[in-house]
């Protein structure tokens, strides 16, 4: 089979579970025999872990799509211009800029792309299915998330199946006004018609998109995010020093100020005095002021020389990071679909501390190497870990438990056969 995944690129500017799921289980299927193609849209994918035989363009570049969007008299501009805005070097610029990764204040260009040929980017979707048609002629298309949906339609009137993956769509929608929230989920659920099959990444999401976008049962299924285990080498958790670990973008939305918080108030006792905090994860333009303020907090509570900042989040850098800590917690306020980290660190024999939202209660007892707290409070989470941290062999047999479920629940070889064997029942059966 050929395959083609339209994968929204990032940047590399900070770490992005859900685009290195999509590289995953590409690289997956190129390992089962099969062609595998990332399409990148928006932004340069910049996946340092994973290297792309033949190069493809970048569609729907993010530049031209901002300027037209907001500025009508840019829709018009010569081609060698738009050509200019859509180069490598100016979309990896866009990338470190504030507000080219958040959905605050880009509802229109949002509606727009779901309205697919009657919004704003018909050309681009144009260009994109052309092509498709005329230079990849894939077996299947794979839409990364349920955002692109405008596309469904018109890759499919070339005969082309399209499946869709369900993957923390509503954090970006949640970030609307309520009147906006709602047009887009009715304009969504309208889109999905044209989809052949979804693909959730926890069974929490999938009912949960599954209410909003009024998704047949027959066309949903739910395929975890996995990873490689023999890429994560196994190390019991660090027990001297004792330390916690930060693994995601540094923003507001991932709770990084409820592990700086949860970190102060455990080195005010003195059973941790030993305690460091390890993060990881990097930033767009728009959380460098938020960071600084929590990096002063740090330091006015005396505690930056138990700080260890690992800038490198890329291909083979997070097993150092990982050989540091004692234990991994990523309080995102509202929970998420999945959260790739967690199964990161857990392969890697990290124990997971997790508030009880969304997906993390599911993965804590799919795996049996986490645990979950509640309110996702400083003060709740601080208790926990406290709790954990005081417990060695808990801590031990957590791990143990972690790696054991990763290599027979999570490895992304074995999930990526569930992916194709519904690829191949629309692609046989179509």
């Amino acid at each position: 089979m050929k395959i083609t995944s339209i994968v929204p690129g990032f940047g590399g500017t900070f770490y992005c579970g859900n685009c290195l799921r999509d590289s995953a289980f590409s690289s997956a299927l190129r390992k089962a025999g099969h062609k595998a193609t990332l399409l990148p849209i928006y932004l340069p994918l910049s996946l340092n872990r994973q290297r792309q035989e033949t190069p493809v363009p970048i569609f729907y570049g993010a530049v031209n799509l901002y300027l037209k969007q907001q500025f009508p008299v840019m829709r018009n501009m010569p081609h060698w211009v738009e050509k200019l805005l859509d180069s490598r070097p100016l979309l990896n610029l866009a990338a470190k800029k504030s507000g080219s990764t958040r959905a605050d204040g880009l509802e229109a260009m949002t509606e727009s792309m779901l309205l697919g040929p009657d919004g704003l980017q018909h050309k681009e979707l144009e260009t994109l299915v052309n092509f498709l048609k005329n230079n990849e002629k894939p077996d299947l298309v794979h839409l990364s998330n349920a955002l692109l949906l405008g596309m469904a339609g018109r890759i499919k009137e070339t005969g082309i199946p399209v499946v869709c993956s369900l993957q923390d769509e509503n954090i970006w929608i949640d970030a609307m006004e309520p009147a906006g929230q709602e047009k887009m989920w009715r304009l969504m659920a309208e889109k999905a018609q044209a989809v052949d099959s979804f693909v959730a990444v926890s069974h929490y999401f999938g009912q949960l998109m599954q209410e909003k976008m009024e998704i047949p049962s027959h066309k949903l299924h739910t395929v975890p995010i996995g990873i490689d285990p023999g890429s994560c080498l196994y190390h019991p958790p660090a027990m001297a020093p004792r330390t916690i670990g930060y693994l995601s973008r540094f923003c507001k939305e991932n709770g990084f100020d409820i592990v700086i918080g949860a970190f102060i108030l455990l080195k005010k006792e003195s059973q941790f005095s030993d305690l460091r905090l390890a993060i990881t994860g990097g930033m767009t333009g728009d959380d460098r002021s938020y960071f600084h303020s929590q990096m002063a907090r740090l330091k006015n509570n005396h505690l930056m020389k138990d700080l260890t900042v690992f800038h490198d989040f890329g291909a083979g850098s997070l097993d150092p990071f990982f050989q540091e800590l004692t234990l991994l917690s990523v309080p995102v306020l509202k929970g998420e679909a999945f959260g790739l980290y967690q199964i990161e660190a857990l392969a890697s024999g990290i124990p997971t501390v997790q508030p009880a939202l969304g997906a993390f209660p599911e993965i804590a007892e799919a795996t049996g190497g986490g645990v979950i707290y509640h309110p996702n409070t400083p003060e709740a989470l601080a208790e926990k870990l406290s709790e954990i941290l005081s417990k060695p062999d808990a801590l031990v047999q957590l791990s143990i438990n972690g790696r054991r479920a990763v290599e027979e629940k999570f490895d992304s070889e074995k999930l990526t056969m569930n992916l194709i064997k519904i690829y191949k029942s629309l692609i046989f059966n179509n």
